[in-house]
């Protein structure tokens, strides 16, 4: 009688600590790295919780979503070519050197690689040039939103006059006298009348179709479940879980499509940039800037609204601390467009190994760009 009560005795000890590990699965705390691959190779649904704060509105992470243009449409698959060709023409600038393209080059993801953008007579621009990949997901365009549309957004950088300065009145003639263009602008539009509304919708239809390639980790989301290493494995959950990435960086496409401040303003200093709030004018607005999709990021150094860093570790050893904290002077103890930094940042205590994973996972995210060669003009 004693052995069989010694027997139950153990079964539920062992049926305890099943639980508990069962708990620790749910939780996500301390898995093997076994573990967490099995966990991982399962369905989403089942995947352990993702540490998002109260409020948050997230989506999980998942496969890359294709473009939105049906390519199947012969007016689409027209205005699309004629957008490439005026995406890589240099003559929409006033100065005939500069084209979209030069701040948007596809082997460089479709960005410069550089802190700023250079354009007209070399000026310099104040922020980084977002890449265009996948740009057709975000709701509102530039760093600050200032744009609703792509067809709104791509005349910012054909105006400005440190961009392609060009004057919006003058191109269609400009174009107009480019016999080429007339053949093109009738097969996508029904007739070879050129106006800014058709370039307008030319650009921004081609610019829907740039989607980024798929990576490692969309293989190991459709069942290759040997496209991620142990490492990049432990990367994913530890986006997911302790490095709170997810409260903003969600989605298949890795972004919430928010705007938040990550204590980058500069507020009162040199480089100062309110961001949000040039477009809003509200003072939670101050310093806020767009949520940057992370598809292909190893890729597109360097990074934030003013390409402050260009080095990975930098950037995870800033997040680890929570980003900085600028400290109010006396005279801005009351100044009421005082930025305040998000408060879903906070200092993460990742340790060499688990910053390293994260950004081996970032690596799983990232490709090689697509080879996209220039179109040849029309003349």
């Amino acid at each position: 009688m004693n052995k069989v009560f010694m027997s139950m005795a153990i079964i539920s000890v062992f049926l305890l600590l099943l639980s508990f590990r069962s708990f620790e699965f749910k939780q996500g705390d301390d898995l093997s790295v076994d573990s967490l691959r099995k966990l991982y190779a399962g369905p989403a649904l089942k995947w352990p919780k993702a540490t998002i704060d109260s409020g948050v509105v997230y989506n999980e992470l998942g496969v890359l979503p294709p473009s939105p243009v049906d390519m199947t449409v012969d007016s689409n698959k027209n205005k699309v070519k004629l957008g490439k060709i005026l995406f890589f023409d240099p003559r929409l600038s006033e100065s005939n050197q500069i084209s979209c393209s030069s701040c948007h080059a596809p082997d460089l993801h479709w960005a410069d690689g550089r802190e700023v953008s250079i354009g007209h007579d070399h000026a310099a621009n104040s922020r980084n040039a977002p890449v265009l990949e996948n740009v057709w997901f975000f709701k509102t365009l530039f760093w600050d939103g200032r744009a609703s549309s792509l067809e709104d957004q791509v005349q910012g950088p054909l105006t400005s006059a440190i961009e392609m300065h060009q004057d919006m009145k003058s191109l269609p003639q400009k174009l107009a006298k480019i016999k080429g263009y007339k053949p093109l602008f009738e097969s996508a539009f029904g007739d070879g009348k050129i106006n800014t509304d058709r370039i307008f919708k030319s650009l921004a239809t081609f610019q829907r179709t740039i989607v980024s390639r798929k990576a490692a980790f969309d293989r190991f989301l459709e069942g290759n479940k040997k496209m991620m290493t142990d490492q990049q494995i432990e990367g994913l959950h530890l986006f997911r879980t302790k490095a709170r990435c997810m409260n903003c960086h969600n989605g298949p496409l890795f972004t919430d499509n928010e705007f938040h401040n990550a204590g980058l303003t500069y507020y009162g200093r040199k480089y100062q940039d309110l961001g949000r709030y040039n477009v809003t004018k509200k003072a939670e607005d101050v310093g806020k800037f767009k949520t940057p999709g992370l598809r292909n990021v190893m890729r597109t150094a360097p990074w934030f609204h003013n390409g402050l860093f260009g080095n990975m570790d930098g950037v995870m050893n800033m997040y680890n601390v929570g980003m900085p904290d600028q400290k109010r002077k006396p005279e801005q103890l009351n100044d009421p467009l005082y930025p305040v930094k998000d408060k879903l940042l906070k200092p993460l205590h990742l340790t060499p190994a688990e910053k390293a994973a994260v950004i081996a996972f970032l690596y799983s995210i990232s490709t090689e760009p697509w080879k996209d060669r220039s179109p040849e003009l029309p003349q």
